[in-house]
């Protein structure tokens, strides 16, 4: 990792997941912008590592954004990067949509990475406080290091993962497939295992588990519900978006954006091959919500709302991320100090150009209420870039 740049910057990006990766290839790329007048500032010791860790925790094979959605700039890479290269995986890209195979997109994320030189550009800390000057914003990281830039982006994703109330948070034997320090994945010896959630994630999970030999008992509160994507493909365009835009009541804003949310569905076929194997019995589904869990020797013992008991070894959470605003002190701070404007939901108000101020822009869910709900996700990151870097280009 480079050491902090001794001048300012023109551009910091914070966060270094799927949006900030693509603000600054989109920036460097399209924007015009000199790769040594910007940084990407991230915790983690490489770029996409906190996609790469819950990807894999997963066990995701096909992503369900289809293949126009990803880090680099034309919407068609990744099809001509799949072309150019001997593909490893047995087909590249599912139906429908184009969805292309995890290790085809994370190689390509890499392309990316290399082409724009991003990995010389990463600085590895947090940001810990942000303060607005005359001529730019000052940045303090952890390590108490400051850095200047004339403009930054917030491109922080959402990092708290859900525990329900019942699940214990130090408990050896119950872990969130979203902790950051997530190393629980059971090991060779087959293992009854309890997955609680009813998303794609907790389906990936069972079928990991079954894939690997493991007993698995899946929990959810609602029955398997078909979604290709977490909202309507309308949300892309002006069906949906010239309501949501010409809507200035933010709370309606809101509430929108919470009723297009398809959460805790999954594709077509994660869903079909859940429903095979539990109508051939291979794995055990519960449609019903824990109400207490307790040690049972070397296991824990999961009560459910039916009455029922199960026993099992280990319980995995694939239960999703809270859904607070993300940023934390930082984004509070800020907030507070600049008096910068937010909605009744606490999420910043911006304008078009998603300038929350004129030296911070914002990305992911802190943009939501101008992208609408396709905000956190790749489309939502593409969306955001198209609009910064606008501004630059004079569109």
């Amino acid at each position: 990792m480079p050491r902090p740049p001794t001048e300012a910057l023109d551009w910091l990006i914070i966060g270094g997941g799927i949006h900030g990766v693509h603000m600054a290839a989109r920036l460097i790329g399209e924007g015009k912008v000199p790769p040594q007048r910007l940084r990407i500032l991230d915790p983690a010791e490489t770029l996409l590592a906190r996609w790469r860790s819950c990807t894999a925790a997963t066990g995701m094979k096909y992503l369900r954004s289809p293949s126009v959605h990803h880090v680099d700039l034309e919407p068609f890479a990744l099809k001509k990067f799949a072309a150019g290269r001997t593909l490893q995986e047995r087909r590249p890209f599912a139906a429908p949509y184009d969805r292309p195979a995890l290790d085809l997109f994370n190689a390509h994320c890499d392309s990316v990475i290399d082409r724009y030189g991003l990995r010389d550009l990463a600085i590895r800390s947090t940001a810990e406080c942000c303060s607005i000057e005359d001529d730019g914003v000052v940045v303090t990281m952890g390590s108490g290091d400051e850095l200047a830039a004339r403009r930054i982006v917030l491109a922080i994703g959402a990092s708290a993962p859900l525990w329900p109330d019942w699940a214990p948070t130090g408990h050896p034997r119950v872990s969130h497939v979203f902790a950051p320090d997530f190393t629980g994945w059971p090991n060779a010896e087959a293992k009854t295992i309890a997955v609680v959630g009813g998303g794609v994630s907790a389906g990936q999970v069972a079928l990991r588990l079954l894939d690997e030999g493991h007993r698995v008992h899946l929990i959810a509160r609602h029955p398997l519900r078909q979604r290709q994507f977490d909202s309507d493909p309308g949300w892309l365009g002006p069906r949906y978006m010239t309501r949501f835009s010409n809507e200035c009541n933010l709370e309606k804003r809101r509430s929108m954006i919470s009723e297009a949310r398809h959460r805790g569905s999954m594709p077509r076929d994660v869903r079909r091959a859940l429903r095979r194997a539990i109508d051939r019995g291979r794995i055990r589904w519960h449609e019903t919500d824990v109400d207490s869990l307790a040690p049972f020797g070397d296991r824990v013992n999961l009560h459910l709302a039916t009455g029922e008991d199960v026993d099992v070894d280990r319980v995995l959470l694939a239960t999703g991320f809270r859904h607070p605003r993300p940023g934390g002190r930082l984004v509070d701070d800020l907030m507070e100090a600049q008096s910068l404007p937010y909605a009744p939901c606490g999420y910043p108000v911006t304008d078009a150009a998603l300038r929350w101020h004129p030296r911070v822009y914002v990305t992911g869910p802190l943009a939501e209420l101008e992208l609408g709900p396709v905000s956190r996700n790749i489309a939502g990151a593409r969306r955001a870039a198209d609009r910064v870097v606008g501004v630059l280009r004079g569109d």
